[in-house]
């Protein structure tokens, strides 16, 4: 451990991250990406795993929890058998996560301390999943710490990673820069927090992260999300080309970035003569350009494989549809006039539009109901099987991209 680990091993035992009370689990579940196990099923296993296969996962950097607790209840909930690892060397950190996971009951976790660059030593074997959430960006050689996550893949099997991406990110490293200067590293970590607490306060308003709304963890993270992004000893940031590189060197291939639309860079433009250049750009050039046209992504998500992972089955008539954190029926009801969902991704509004049967399809998707068996119920309305082929098809190609319409894994 050279000095700046040391201070980094020092920041997580002062300021778990993020800061959470588990008291708080009574009252709700964080949910999010990467991880969360329909997420898991759809772009890591191509809805093809069987639910009743145990789940194998890790937990790399599992700091103060979120995913943990996440997936964890996920699995329970649905009775999927599996275990979950947690593994970070902050003991401040485990604490906390092992009482989030007292208050919730979870007997599906295993908690284990150390780092994940001692992967290839630590003797727990392969994992059909790894989460690695927040991480890569701290370590001294983010490409040996995702060599060693590789290296813990059991075939067929895949990750889900976080990165911060720099120009979303604009005024944080700006105020790193100037923390360095009136708050050094020497000093304890409560008082380089007083510093940059009475800095933000009187921070000119042409400072960049003033202007940025999308950055908000020193807003509302408490201290550890204050110290986690303005005093973070190690922190780094990886552009798509940058991160594209990182994963094809570890021998990994890129399933996806979450929420796919966001790297479609013809969704921004309607030119005819700009989305003819941008047919002729590759997969990474396309989300490259999607990244430096939005401004606003301040992470990246990916979901990555080791292997050529298949694809999710959408012409499979018995696989079964299911919506992401979303009530079909509650969905269907919403939906506007003119058939044009709109949604928000950091400040960018944009117009999805869906087709003429989208109500009538999203209402029967309940997570039981086979894409045969709405496609049935519709023919027993009126429905021709051709109408509602092309319109399944339509409402796939709406809400895949946003990370909202899935495919579940087969029972």
């Amino acid at each position: 451990m050279d000095a700046t680990d040391a201070r980094l091993a020092a920041q997580y035992e002062a300021y778990p991250y993020p800061e959470r009370d588990p008291r708080d689990e009574a009252k709700r579940l964080i949910v999010g990406s990467p991880s969360h196990l329909r997420e898991v099923d759809h772009w890591i296993f191509g809805a093809r795993r069987p639910a009743s296969q145990p789940l194998r996962v890790l937990m790399a950097g599992g700091g103060s929890g979120d995913g943990t607790m996440m997936l964890a209840q996920q699995m329970a909930t649905a009775g999927r058998p599996g275990e979950v690892t947690w593994l970070d060397r902050s003991t401040a950190a485990r604490a906390v996560a092992e009482a989030r996971a007292k208050q919730r009951g979870l007997t599906n976790i295993r908690f284990v301390s150390g780092s994940l660059l001692d992967l290839p030593g630590l003797g727990l074997g392969e994992f059909d999943y790894i989460d690695c959430c927040g991480v890569l960006h701290h370590l001294p050689d983010p490409a040996a710490g995702l060599a060693a996550l590789a290296g813990s893949l059991a075939p067929g099997g895949g990750l889900g990673l976080m990165v911060y991406a720099p120009h979303g990110r604009t005024g944080v490293y700006m105020l790193q820069d100037a923390l360095r200067l009136l708050a050094p590293d020497s000093e304890a970590p409560p008082a380089r927090v007083d510093i940059a607490k009475r800095l933000w306060k009187q921070l000119p308003e042409t400072a960049w992260l003033r202007r940025n709304p999308w950055i908000t963890d020193h807003l509302d993270g408490g201290d550890a999300g204050l110290y986690d992004l303005l005093l973070n000893p190690r922190d780094v940031s990886f552009s798509v080309p940058q991160l594209a590189t990182l994963i094809e060197n570890a021998g990994l291939r890129l399933r996806c970035f979450v929420e796919p639309l966001r790297y479609e860079p013809e969704r921004y433009l309607p030119d005819p003569k700009l989305r003819a250049r941008i047919a002729t750009l590759g997969a990474t050039e396309r989300a490259a350009l999607a990244e430096s046209l939005a401004g606003n992504m301040g992470i990246h998500i990916a979901y990555v494989t080791r292997d050529a992972a298949p694809l999710p089955d959408w012409d499979n008539p018995a696989a079964v549809p299911v919506l992401r954190e979303l009530d079909g029926p509650t969905l269907a009801k919403g939906l506007p006039a003119d058939g044009v969902l709109r949604v928000t991704f950091d400040g960018i509004r944009l117009g999805v539009p869906l087709p003429r049967l989208a109500s009538a399809i999203l209402s029967r998707i309940d997570g039981r109901r086979s894409i045969a068996g709405i496609g049935a119920e519709l023919a027993r309305n009126g429905v021709t099987e051709a109408a509602f082929a092309r319109d399944f098809t339509a409402l796939r190609q709406a809400l895949e991209p946003l990370n909202r319409l899935l495919l579940a894994a087969p029972a």
